[in-house]
């Protein structure tokens, strides 16, 4: 089970790299924003765990989950002025500032929902300004298997420590962002400060997915059950992922020079 959860998280940085690839740094953002590997890994929870806990999680991941939105906007803010890593580090000590602060105060459960809500519209007009770029890119095979490997590695980590800690704790290592802390990293090395803000862009706009889907959990598994909620938490994001994509503007294809 420990070995499947990995491989869902392999996989989810494995399409968002090739999402990269053939439509640009902001679907690959999307993409990787929508609940790709909290959605299943919160299906293993809903099997394995009492239905109180699971959710507990989900309430708590919701109450967490406007450090999601603050972490990729101190990301795209950092890239402009700082390396990677340091811009890594600035962007998990705003989460792990925010997301405590959160889960300190402990909002009721419809306050929460309604800052969850605001949160990626307050996140996508506080991003800064950047050139868009939507090009076909390059990402050698090398640096995808350096990307799957430090995803799968940070996953193993929260997979593994979720069970240990409290629910409010397992809430906000369950909204960490995998691969928004994974493929900024990359993406500012390779490609420059303005894809990494594109990508990161990106990001908060899937995560309006991700907020809805552990806001369809937090309200309506006590009322529902496991099952349902489940399928419409899912149902949610697929009619979410719709939108997005037809809002997704058109890629930039370099043109061939003819013979």
């Amino acid at each position: 089970m420990f070995l499947l959860k990995l491989v869902l998280v392999c996989a989810v940085v494995l399409a968002a790299s090739f999402a990269a690839k053939r439509f640009g740094h902001g679907v690959a953002g999307t993409l990787s924003g929508l609940p790709m590997i909290a959605g299943p890994i919160m299906g293993f929870v809903l099997l394995q765990a009492p239905l109180s806990q699971a959710h507990a999680i989900a309430v708590a991941t919701i109450v967490a989950y406007p450090a999601m939105v603050s972490h990729m906007v101190a990301f795209a803010h950092a890239v402009r002025r700082w390396p990677w890593w340091v811009s890594l580090l600035a962007a998990n000590a705003v989460f792990l500032a925010v997301g405590g602060l959160l889960v300190w105060i402990a909002l009721p459960l419809a306050a929460a929902c309604v800052l969850a809500a605001f949160a990626p519209w307050a996140g996508s007009r506080l991003m800064p300004a950047h050139r868009r770029e939507r090009t076909v890119l390059h990402i050698p095979p090398v640096e995808l298997v350096l990307r799957v490997a430090a995803a799968a590695a940070l996953a193993a980590a929260i997979m593994g420590g979720a069970p240990v800690f409290p629910a409010a704790i397992s809430g906000l290592l369950l909204a960490l962002p995998i691969t928004g802390n994974v493929l900024p990293c990359f993406t500012r090395v390779r490609h420059g400060a303005d894809a990494t803000i594109e990508l990161l862009a990106g990001f908060v706009r899937g995560l309006i997915g991700f907020g809805a889907f552990f806001m369809v959990l937090a309200l309506a598994l006590p009322a529902l059950g496991a099952g349902l909620s489940y399928a419409a938490a899912w149902g949610l994001v697929l009619v979410i992922a719709w939108a997005l994509q037809r809002r997704r503007p058109a890629l930039t294809v370099p043109p061939v020079a003819a013979d």
